[in-house]
């Protein structure tokens, strides 16, 4: 199984950088297998899209306009990602990652499984911090992230305070 773990936002502009700043909690607090690539996708956009192709399936982590609490986590599944990033965009990333689903579904390289587990905003201003709502549900969020993972079936294991790696 071929799985990527996207991690997108823009980490000057606070909680929009959530995606990022997963994505680094991910590789820091975990080891996963090598069919498992955890992916700063940033802004990138388009240029993402040789990273879908030919993966089975790809989790997506990001700041989502859920229209809910800022901190709310909840989870967009498939062929929904994209008409629900447009319908509720925060930022201009989340035009190019619809965009780049798109392209994606017209080239044939979709993932046959997709999952985005996003996370409500409280702060887009420029700055380097997440707002405190978003800091303090960042592990909720990995969390999140994780479960997903074995569910598909990932052995997924937590390194401990020690750097010794442990089976979760």
């Amino acid at each position: 199984m071929n799985i990527a773990i996207f991690g997108i936002g823009n980490i000057l502009l606070s909680d929009d950088g959530v995606g990022v700043h997963a994505v680094n909690k991910l590789k820091n607090d975990y080891v996963f297998p090598e069919s498992v690539d955890l992916i700063d996708g940033g802004t990138k956009g388009l240029d993402l899209l040789p990273l879908f192709e030919g993966r089975d399936k790809v989790l997506i982590i990001d700041a989502a306009n859920f229209k809910k609490e800022p901190g709310t986590i909840d989870t967009v599944e498939g062929d929904k990602i994209p008409a629900f990033l447009i319908s509720n965009k925060l930022s201009v990333h989340q035009i190019g990652l619809p965009d780049t689903l798109f392209a994606a579904r017209l080239m044939g390289i979709t993932p046959p499984e997709m999952c985005l587990i996003g996370i409500q905003p409280k702060s887009m201003e420029t700055s380097v911090e997440l707002s405190d709502e978003i800091q303090t549900q960042l592990s909720a969020l990995v969390n999140k992230a994780v479960l997903k993972l074995k569910e598909w079936g990932v052995e997924v294991i937590q390194k401990d305070r020690d750097f010794e790696v442990k089976k979760i």
